[in-house]
């Protein structure tokens, strides 16, 4: 069973990596609130 690749627009990974840099959460938080291992 071939697995689908999730694609992540631009606009998304400026969202989550502003959201990275201004340290507010912690990272675990970040991905429980996007979803995404993108952060990982």
């Amino acid at each position: 069973m071939e697995r689908i690749r999730k694609n992540y627009s631009p606009a998304f990974k400026a969202k989550v990596a502003m959201e990275a840099v201004k340290e507010v959460k912690t990272m675990a938080e970040l991905v429980s609130t996007y979803g995404s291992s993108y952060l990982r």
